[in-house]
C-alpha cells in the first residue's frame, strides 16, 4: 500500500505534462483509417489498428492546424489519418456553431475529441470493446470505452454551461444536451454526446469517468481552459454573456418601493383622518362658539331670512365715491353688460325675422364645413401626438424596417382530450404531454391551418389567398408563409407527423421526441433523434417554443395546455389597394373561425381588423341606445320648458315647439364647430362625437332654462312691451350666461394645449361648440322666444300656431319646482342646525376623495372597448390564461454608429472581446430580472451571429476563388473556398473594409443543414445596408417582452424598456453623436400617454380651473371671493371625481380625462350661476342672500342639467358597450350628481358662511336700473 499510493499520484500527475511526455512505451492506437458504415445512419466506422502513431500526410497539416492545433508538432505521429480528420470537422459544424463564441469552451471541446480520435497515446484512455467485420483483413470498430477524467469533465461543462445561443436565446447546451439547459451536467452532458440516439455520432462511445486509473486505462486529463482564461493563440476570455465568471455579481432587483405608512397605515388615509377630525374639532368649535355668543337683536349671518315687506331694509343709498375701486369697475361692467343685452334682447325680438335668416344663413356656411369632415379611427392618431417620442420612434422604424407586421392568430385548447405520458426509449423519466399535444389533436390542428391557408377571398374581381400577403422572408428563394405554429415543428406535414422510428416491441423516436428536441433547438436543420427531421420552420426561421405552446410551468412545454398559431402578414399601411386585399382576406378569416365547428377544439383568435371591426359594431349596436337617451332628454326638455297654468290652456301654455328650436339650437352648435374644423382639415375622433352632444346639450339646455324660467317669473313693469321686458329680463340673466359659458369657452381653448390628441381635439370642438351656442341662444333662441311670447299672450296653441283658443282667465303662478325650493328646500338647507352637518359631510367626503386620489388605476382595458358578445372578450382571456411571452421588443441604433472599429463592435455585441456593458448584455442582464424590467429573453444579436458565421473553422462564408462571389454551404465544388484563411489574424473579427465585404453575403445567407447561422430569415430585415452595401445604417435587435396583462404591465414594460435605451446610449458613449439606442415596441405609441397622464391631468385641469377664476373675477365685477367660491366647489367636484373613480374602478386614461374636462365645464353651469344670484342678491344677511339665490337660480339648475342629464345618462347603462357602461354612464351619473350636490346642496351653504358682502356698486346699478320703477319698492 505504501508503494501503490505514490505510483498511482506519478501516473495521475504525468497526465497534466505535455502530451509527447505522457505516452510511454505501451502507448499505442486502437484505430486508424476509416472502413465500414451503419446501414441505418450511413455513417463511417473507424477501422481496428494496433499499432504505433502513423505520420500525418501533409495535406493533413491545414486539418490538423484547424481542428487539433496542439498536435502540431515533430513529426506529426497520430492515430488518425486525414479522411478522419475531415469526417471530424463535418461532425463538428453544428456545437461549432453554436460553442466558438466561447473560444475556451470551444477548446475544451475540441480537446474532448481532439484526444478521443487522434492522440498518439490514445490506448492509454480508450478501449475498443464491439466490433465487426468489414473485409477480410480489416474490422470495424462499433463501440468503444472512453475514460474522461472528472476534473476534465466538469471543467469542460463549467466553461461551456452559461454559452449562449444568439439566434434562438437559449443556452447553447440546450441544444446539445438532449435536455433542458438546467437540467445539464458534464455527466449526462457527455453521455449525450456519445451515445448514436443523438443521431450525430457513429457508434456508441461509452464515457467512464473518475481522475485514478482503472487497471491499465489511465483516465484521459488533459489541461483545460476556464472561460475566464485567455487562450495559448491570443484569443481572449469569453464575455461576459457567455461566461458568469467574467460578470461579477449578477445584476440584483432593486428594492420595492416602500410604501408610504404611518403606524403601519396608509399614510393618506391617515393624513386625511386626521385633517378631518381636526376640522371637525375646529369647525365644531367655532360653531358652538358663535351660536353661544350670538346676541338676539344683532343682525347676522345666522338671522332668518327677511321679507321684502318687513321694516329691515337695505341702505341703498351707496355713494359711487365711497366704494372701492373694484366695486367701481365692478359697477360699470354690470351696468355695461345689463344695458348692452337688454338693447339685444329687444333688438332680436322686434327683428326675429332677419336675425333668424342671418342665424341659418351662418349656420348653413359653417355646417358646410361636414363636407371636408374626415373622421379618424386610426387609434395612433387618436392617442399619440406626431411630436411624441414613442411616435417618431415608431416613424423611424417604419421607414427603416418597414411597418410592423398585421398579426392573425388562435389561441386552441383541446378541452375533452386527456393527457397522455411519453416513455422515452431505451430509458427515461415518463414525460406527460398536454392534452393539445396529442397527435390526434395536431392532426386536426392541421386540418384546421390548411384549412386557413386555402382561403381564399375576392377583392375587385381578384382572388387573395394567404400567400399572396403573408410574411415570407426568405421570399422569393423560399415563398413559404412564416407561420409560427408547433405544426412547423414537422415542416406542416401530417406525414412527418406521423413518422416515427421501431420495431414491434419499441418506438425509438416519434413525434414525441421530435417535439422535444425541436422546443430546446428550434433553430436546429436536424433534430438529433433517429428521426432526423428539421425543427427549422418551412418559411427558414426557428419557431421559438414560448411563441406557440401556451399553459405550461416553469420551461415545460410538453406540459402545454393551448397551442398558439400565429400568421403574420404584410402591413401595407401606406398602399390603400394592397391594405384592401389584406382587409378582405382577414374577413374572409374572421367569417370562417366564427363559423368553425370542432367539437374537439375551442379557439379563441383575433386579426389585426378585429378591434376595429368590433368597435365599429359597438358602435352600431350603441347607436338605438344613444338614441333613446337622446330622445329621453328631448321629451324632457320639450315637456318640462312649458308650465301648465290649467288644462284648459294646456297647448297654449306649452313650449314644446320653443324646446324643439332650443334643441335644433344646441345641436346646430356642434354643428357649426365641427364644420369649421372640418374647413380647417382638423380631423373628428368617436370621441368628439359621442361626448360633445351631451355637454352641449348640458350648458344650453341649461340656459334655455334660465331664460325661459326667469322671464316666467317675473312680473311685466308698466307701460312695458314684449320685446322690452324680455330685453330686461336678458339683461339680468345673460350676465351670468355669459359668465358660465365664457368661462368654459376659454376653459377648453387652454385645454386644447394638451399634448394629448385626444383631449386637445375635444378641448377644441368643445369650445367652440359652447361659444356657438352661447352666440345662438342670445340671438335666433331669443326671437324664437318672442315669438312664442306673442303667441302665447295671443292665446294661440303650440305647434299648431295658426289655431286660437278662446281666451281662459287663469292666474298667475309659481311653478311647482320654484315653490319647492323656495318655500320647503332653501330654508331646510340653511337653517342653523343643517348647514354644519352638510359642511361635515361634504369635508369628509372631499378628505376620502384626496386620500385615495393616488390610488385610481392608470391605464385603459382593451377588453372594455369591446361588445359584451364580442368574441375578442373570449381572446382576450385566453391571451391573459395562456400565453408566456409577450411583444417583441427591438432595440433600434440609429444610423450614424461604426461598425467596422473594434472600439463600436465591441460596444455592440455580446461574444468573446466585447463590452461588459454592450448593448447585446445590457438587454441580456435586463432578461435576468425580466419581472422587473420585462424583458423577457436575451436578444437576438446579428453581429454575434454574424461573427460565427465568418470564422474560418466554419463552413458557412465561402467564396467562389475566381469571383470572390458568394458560395452557399451546400454547394459542393473545388472553386468555393473559405472567405478568410484559417491563421491566427483570420480567426480574428473582420474589421474595416473586410466586415463590409463579407456582411451582405451573411444576410443573403439561407439557412442550411450545413450552416444553420445564415441571416437572410433571422436578420434580413435587422440590418440597413447604406451607401451601396459599403456601410451600415440603423439596425434592431431583437427580443420579447414577459407576459402582459394589464395596463399597468404594459406601462411598466414601456418604461423600463425606454430606460434601458437610455441607459445603452450612455454605455456606449454616444450620448452626444447625432444618434441613440431606443426601444420600439408596436405597443408603446399607445401606452406612452401614461407616462405623463397624471401632469396632463394636472395641467388640464389646473389650466380650466385658472381660467374659470380669471373669467368669473372679470365678470362678476372683479369680486375675486366669488370667483374663489366657484373655484373651490369646482376642485371639490372634481377631487370627489377621482373618489368615485376609485370606488367604481374607472381607470384613469385619455377617455376619462376628457371626462374630466367636461366635468369642469358643467361644474361651471352649477355653480356660477348660483354665486352670480348670491352676488347681486339685495337681502340682508349671507344666509338670505343664499336662500334668495338658491330659490331662484337652483330650481333652474335642477330642472335644466341634472333632470334633463339624469334621465338620458340612466339609458347609457343598458348599452352593451363596457367602455360606454363605465367611462360614459359611470362617470356622467357621477358628474351630474356630485354636480347638483356641490351647487345646490354645498355651495349656498358655504356661501351662507364666507360667502362674499353685498357688492355696493352692483346694488347701486340695479337700484339704478329700476329707478322710477315699482321694483323699486322691491328693493327696499
Amino acid at each position: 500500500r505504501v508503494i501503490v499510493a505514490p505510483l498511482l499520484l506519478l501516473l495521475a500527475t504525468t497526465l497534466t505534462l505535455p502530451e509527447r511526455l505522457v505516452f510511454a512505451e505501451n502507448a499505442r492506437c486502437i484505430w486508424y483509417g476509416e472502413c465500414g458504415t451503419d446501414k441505418a445512419t450511413q455513417k463511417k466506422y473507424n477501422c481496428k489498428y494496433d499499432g504505433l502513431p502513423k505520420p500525418l500526410p501533409k495535406e493533413g497539416y491545414e486539418l490538423i492546424q484547424e481542428l487539433c492545433p496542439n498536435f502540431l508538432y515533430g513529426d506529426v505521429d497520430l492515430c488518425c489519418d486525414v479522411q478522419q480528420l475531415q469526417t471530424l470537422k463535418d461532425n463538428i459544424q453544428l456545437p461549432l456553431q453554436f460553442l466558438s463564441r466561447c473560444p475556451s469552451c470551444f477548446h475544451n471541446f475540441m480537446t474532448f475529441y481532439c484526444e478521443l480520435t487522434c492522440s498518439p497515446a490514445q490506448s492509454l484512455f480508450v478501449n475498443a470493446t464491439k466490433f465487426e467485420q468489414y473485409i477480410q483483413n480489416q474490422t470495424s470498430i462499433t463501440e468503444v470505452e472512453y475514460y474522461i477524467g472528472s476534473s476534465f469533465a466538469n471543467a469542460m461543462y463549467n466553461a461551456c454551461k452559461d454559452v449562449q445561443s444568439p439566434s434562438s436565446n437559449e443556452k447553447a447546451l440546450g441544444l446539445l444536451c438532449g435536455k433542458d439547459a438546467k437540467d445539464c451536467n458534464a455527466t449526462n452532458w457527455i453521455q449525450y454526446m456519445s451515445t448514436t440516439q443523438n443521431a450525430q455520432t457513429p457508434f456508441n462511445i461509452i464515457p467512464i469517468f473518475g481522475d485514478l486509473p482503472v487497471g491499465a486505462m489511465i483516465p484521459m486529463n488533459n489541461e483545460t481552459k476556464g472561460c475566464n482564461e485567455s487562450l495559448d493563440d491570443g484569443s481572449p476570455p469569453c464575455s461576459c454573456q457567455d461566461c458568469s465568471l467574467v460578470c461579477g455579481p449578477k445584476p440584483v432587483l432593486p428594492p420595492p418601493p416602500v410604501p408610504w405608512t404611518i403606524f403601519g397605515l396608509d399614510a393618506m388615509a391617515v393624513i386625511m383622518w386626521i385633517f378631518y377630525l381636526f376640522f371637525l374639532l375646529s369647525f365644531g368649535g367655532a360653531f358652538i362658539g358663535v351660536w353661544s355668543c350670538r346676541k338676539p337683536r344683532v343682525v347676522s349671518e345666522y338671522a332668518p331670512i327677511m321679507d321684502a315687506s318687513s321694516g329691515h331694509s337695505v341702505n341703498v343709498n351707496h355713494d359711487l365715491d365711497k366704494m372701492s375701486c373694484c366695486e367701481q369697475l365692478g359697477a360699470k361692467s354690470e351696468a355695461l353688460l345689463r344695458d348692452i343685452f337688454s338693447k339685444w334682447g329687444s333688438f332680436c325680438v322686434r327683428n326675429p325675422a332677419p336675425v333668424i335668416i342671418f342665424t341659418i344663413i351662418a349656420i348653413a356656411v359653417c355646417s358646410f364645413g361636414l363636407v371636408f369632415m374626415r373622421i379618424t379611427t386610426d387609434p395612433v392618431e387618436i392617442w399619440s401626438a406626431p411630436s411624441s417620442q414613442a411616435r417618431k420612434e415608431k416613424y423611424y422604424f417604419d421607414t427603416h424596417f418597414g411597418p410592423f407586421f398585421r398579426t392573425e392568430q388562435l389561441i386552441i385548447t383541446a378541452p375533452h382530450t386527456n393527457w397522455s405520458t411519453y416513455s422515452p426509449y431505451p430509458s427515461g423519466s415518463d414525460v406527460p404531454f398536454g392534452p393539445p399535444l396529442s397527435k390526434d389533436i395536431l392532426h386536426q390542428v392541421l386540418d384546421l391551418q390548411d384549412a386557413i391557408q386555402d382561403l381564399e377571398a375576392s377583392y375587385k374581381n381578384e382572388s387573395v389567398q394567404l400567400q399572396d400577403i403573408c410574411l415570407a422572408p426568405l421570399s422569393p428563394y423560399n415563398n413559404n408563409c412564416t407561420i409560427l405554429s408547433v405544426l412547423n415543428y414537422f415542416q406542416n406535414s401530417h406525414a412527418v407527423l406521423d413518422h416515427s422510428v421501431g420495431d414491434y416491441w419499441f418506438v425509438y423516436a416519434d413525434y414525441h421526441s421530435h417535439f422535444l428536441y425541436c422546443s430546446r433547438a428550434p433553430a436546429s436543420l436536424n433534430d438529433t433523434t433517429m428521426l432526423h427531421d428539421p425543427c427549422l420552420g418551412t418559411f427558414g426561421g426557428p419557431v421559438f417554443p414560448w411563441l406557440v405552446v401556451g399553459g405550461y410551468n416553469d420551461e415545460d412545454y410538453n406540459n402545454a395546455t393551448a397551442l398558439v398559431i400565429t400568421f403574420p402578414v404584410i402591413n401595407y399601411h401606406n398602399d390603400t389597394e394592397k391594405l384592401n386585399k389584406v382587409l378582405a382576406w382577414e374577413k374572409v378569416f374572421v367569417d370562417f373561425l366564427k363559423s368553425y365547428n370542432n367539437s374537439n377544439l375551442s379557439i379563441s383568435f383575433s386579426s389585426e381588423r378585429s378591434i376595429e371591426d368590433e368597435i365599429n359594431r359597438e358602435s352600431n349596436s350603441d347607436v338605438k341606445t344613444i338614441l333613446i337617451s337622446y330622445i329621453i332628454m328631448f321629451l324632457y326638455i320639450s315637456i318640462a320648458l312649458g308650465h301648465i297654468r290649467s288644462c284648459v290652456n294646456c297647448l297654449v301654455d306649452s313650449k314644446i315647439s320653443l324646446g324643439l328650436a332650443g334643441i335644433v339650437i344646441v345641436l346646430s352648435s356642434v354643428a357649426c364647430s365641427l364644420g369649421i374644423f372640418s374647413y380647417a382639415g382638423i380631423p373628428v375622433t368617436l370621441i368628439v362625437i359621442e361626448v360633445i352632444p351631451f355637454l352641449v346639450l348640458a350648458v344650453g339646455v341649461d340656459n334655455i332654462f334660465i331664460i325661459v324660467q326667469t322671464f316666467r317669473r317675473d312680473k311685466r313693469l308698466l307701460n312695458e312691451s314684449v320685446d322690452q321686458q324680455i330685453g330686461r329680463v336678458l339683461g339680468e340673466v345673460a350676465p351670468s350666461i355669459f359668465l358660465s359659458s365664457f368661462s368654459e369657452t376659454v376653459a377648453f381653448f387652454l385645454g386644447s394645449l394638451s399634448t394629448m390628441p385626444a383631449v386637445r381635439t375635444f378641448s377644441l370642438f368643445a369650445g367652440m361648440a359652447v361659444f356657438i351656442d352661447f352666440l345662438l341662444q342670445i340671438s335666433c333662441f331669443i326671437s324664437l322666444f318672442g315669438l312664442d311670447i306673442k303667441r302665447q299672450e295671443s292665446n294661440r296653441m303650440d305647434i299648431v300656431c295658426c289655431v286660437k283658443q278662446e281666451k281662459v282667465d287663469v292666474d298667475h303662478s309659481e311653478e311647482l319646482l320654484f315653490r319647492c325650493f323656495k318655500y320647503f328646500y332653501a330654508p331646510f338647507l340653511l337653517n342653523n342646525w343643517m348647514r354644519p352637518i352638510v359642511i361635515s359631510v361634504f369635508v369628509a367626503v372631499l378628505s376620502f376623495s384626496i386620500a385615495v386620489v393616488n390610488k385610481v388605476e392608470i391605464g385603459l382595458n382593451q377588453s372594455y372597448s369591446m361588445p359584451d358578445d364580442s368574441y375578442l372578450l373570449d381572446y382576450f382571456a385566453s391571451m391573459n390564461k395562456y400565453f408566456h411571452a409577450g411583444p417583441p421588443v427591438y432595440f433600434v441604433i440609429e444610423e450614424g454608429h461604426n461598425y467596422t472599429s473594434p472600439e463600436g463592435q465591441n460596444a455592440v455585441c455580446g461574444g468573446v472581446g466585447c463590452n461588459n456593458d454592450s448593448l447585446v448584455q445590457e438587454v441580456y442582464n435586463a432578461a435576468l430580472l425580466s419581472n422587473y424590467t420585462r424583458v423577457g429573453f436575451p436578444p437576438s444579436s446579428w453581429i454575434d451571429d454574424y461573427f460565427d458565421w465568418v470564422k474560418p473553422q466554419s463552413t458557412c462564408c465561402r467564396v467562389y476563388n475566381n469571383t470572390e462571389t458568394f458560395c452557399n454551404a451546400t454547394v459542393r465544388n473545388p472553386s468555393c473556398v473559405r472567405c478568410r484563411q484559417l491563421t491566427r489574424e483570420g480567426k480574428q473579427r473582420p474589421y474595416g473594409e473586410d466586415f463590409m465585404t463579407f456582411l451582405p453575403m451573411f444576410l443573403s445567407d439561407n439557412p442550411n443543414p450545413k450552416c444553420g447561422k445564415g441571416g437572410h430569415a433571422a436578420y434580413g430585415s435587422a440590418v440597413n445596408l447604406i451607401d451601396n452595401n459599403t456601410g451600415v445604417g440603423a439596425t434592431y435587435f431583437m427580443t420579447y417582452h414577459t407576459v402582459l396583462k394589464t395596463s399597468a404591465d404594459f406601462i411598466a414594460a414601456a418604461k423600463e424598456a425606454r430606460i434601458i435605451g437610455q441607459n445603452i446610449t450612455q454605455a456606449m458613449g454616444i450620448s452626444g453623436k447625432g444618434y441613440r439606442v431606443f426601444p420600439y415596441s408596436v405597443f408603446y405609441v399607445f401606452y406612452e400617454q401614461y407616462f405623463t397622464i397624471v401632469n396632463d391631468t394636472i395641467f388640464n385641469l389646473c389650466t380650466s380651473l385658472g381660467a374659470v377664476f380669471i373669467v368669473t373675477t372679470v365678470l362678476l365685477g372683479y369680486e375675486v371671493w366669488s370667483a374663489l367660491m366657484v373655484c373651490i366647489t369646482i376642485a371639490m367636484i372634481i377631487t370627489n371625481m377621482f373618489g368615485v373613480m376609485w370606488l367604481w374602478d374607472i381607470s384613469l386614461n385619455a377617455v376619462s380625462l376628457v371626462n374630466l374636462v367636461m366635468c369642469c365645464g358643467i361644474s361651471v353651469e352649477f355653480c356660477s350661476h348660483i354665486v352670480r344670484a348670491f352676488s347681486v342678491s339685495t337681502k340682508k344677511t349671507r344666509v338670505g342672500r343664499a336662500e334668495e339665490a338658491l330659490a331662484n337660480m337652483g330650481s333652474s339648475v335642477f330642472s335644466g342639467i341634472t333632470l334633463t342629464k339624469f334621465g338620458g345618462i340612466v339609458v347609457l347603462a343598458f348599452a352593451k358597450s363596457q367602455i360606454f357602461q363605465i367611462f360614459y354612464f359611470r362617470m356622467y351619473v357621477a358628474i351630474v350628481l356630485l354636480g347638483a350636490a356641490h351647487g345646490l346642496i354645498f355651495l349656498p351653504v358655504m356661501l351662507s358662511y364666507i360667502g362674499p358682502s353685498v357688492n355696493k356698486g352692483k346694488l347701486s346699478v340695479l337700484h339704478n336700473h329700476y329707478k322710477g320703477t315699482e321694483r323699486e319698492r322691491l328693493l327696499q
